[in-house]
């Protein structure tokens, strides 16, 4: 079997290729990225392209699934350029595996997909999917769902299988989750118990998370199989609005949802930090996933619990911790994380 993995370098595409490597039905796979790393993955080539704009065909033939997991969060204030990658580059990947000839194609969704929901109980697979209207993320993956419904009716004859996963967290990710969300003016070092006596939390926000290692075996197992339609993917526990003070050991500081999405938005509009306040809102949104599916037609079970990834994700911040490829370079940053500071006040150029 040959697969094509398209942005095969970040948090999920690296953990995917790892699984991929130890999978005897595998014969090889084709990395597609942006950016190229410079180390090498068993039973992986490497190719360059932008999804929004390169020619994929010649990429795709020959191959037997394409997994597309491109996708870009940053700049925000970019729309259009992130549409451009998010919503047109996964059309683009869809087209050019069916006129390609290939089988499965296998495509990286998202709990943001999904309309605001209960808190008190776990959704299926049914739940409507027209995302979180404040948050530019849920607006993208929503309107994909949607091309990928209509992909699918005229396109019988090509296996389609969407994942929508809750948060996904792991070790080499973490200075990309830092610079994504939390921004340059979040010292990594800080986050030690001896040093922060205290984290906010917000009352109300229930998450989910899983492993990056257990959402690349529902990849893996989406990629070998023969299922179709959508699976979610979650760890338990649910994670309550205090996760991430009780993960660092310290005192959590409860404020209001209301309070919270302020102090978001006036940094965000000061430029201290990356993430719009459509996150805290689809975070307070999105209901919590429910499983079976994916544990009944896939065998999937997650290997680590919820909090446990959390911890290890905030390890990792505090350790610099990152992975060999330019998205998880923990020096992407630049010394004392100056080119993040430098680059978040031209992101409007």
């Amino acid at each position: 079997m040959r697969v094509v993995v398209v942005g095969a370098t970040g948090n999920v595409g690296s953990a995917l290729l790892r699984a991929l490597a130890d999978e005897a039905m595998v014969d090889s796979v084709l990395g597609i990225a942006r950016r190229l790393p410079e180390h090498s993955v068993p039973k992986t080539d490497w190719a360059s392209a932008d999804v929004g704009a390169d020619a994929l065909e010649p990429l795709f033939r020959g191959a037997d699934v394409v997994v597309s997991l491109a996708w870009r969060i940053q700049p925000p204030r970019r729309l259009n350029e992130l549409w451009r990658t998010n919503v047109h580059g996964s059309t683009r990947v869809f087209d050019a595996a069916a006129r390609t000839g290939v089988a499965s194609v296998v495509y990286a969704s998202s709990v943001g997909a999904y309309s605001p929901g209960p808190k008190d109980r776990r959704v299926d697979e049914s739940w409507p999917v027209d995302g979180v209207p404040t948050s530019f993320y849920a607006r993208h993956k929503a309107e994909v769902e949607r091309r990928l419904d209509r992909f699918e009716r005229e396109h019988p004859d090509v296996r389609v299988a969407r994942l929508r996963p809750a948060l996904i967290f792991q070790r080499a990710s973490a200075q990309e989750q830092r610079r994504l969300f939390a921004g340059p003016f979040v010292p990594s070092r800080l986050l030690r118990r001896d040093l922060l006596p205290a984290a906010p939390a917000v009352r109300g926000l229930r998450f989910q998370a899983v492993h990056a290692g257990d959402a690349a075996d529902a990849y893996r197992r989406l990629i070998l199989g023969e299922a179709r339609g959508a699976f979610n993917i979650a760890a338990e526990p649910v994670l309550e609005g205090d996760a991430f003070a009780t993960a660092l050991g310290v005192r959590p500081v409860f404020v209001s949802p209301r309070i919270a999405r302020a102090g978001i938005g006036l940094a965000w509009w000061l430029r201290l930090q990356p993430s719009p306040p459509g996150w805290l809102d689809m975070g307070m949104s999105v209901p919590l996933l429910g499983t079976a599916r994916a544990r009944e037609e896939l065998g999937w079970q997650p290997r680590r619990e919820a909090l446990d990834t959390l911890r290890e994700l905030l390890d990792g911040i505090r350790e610099g911790a990152g992975a060999p490829t330019p998205p998880l370079d923990p020096d992407a940053g630049g010394p004392l994380q100056v080119g993040e500071a430098v680059a978040g006040t031209r992101e409007d150029a």
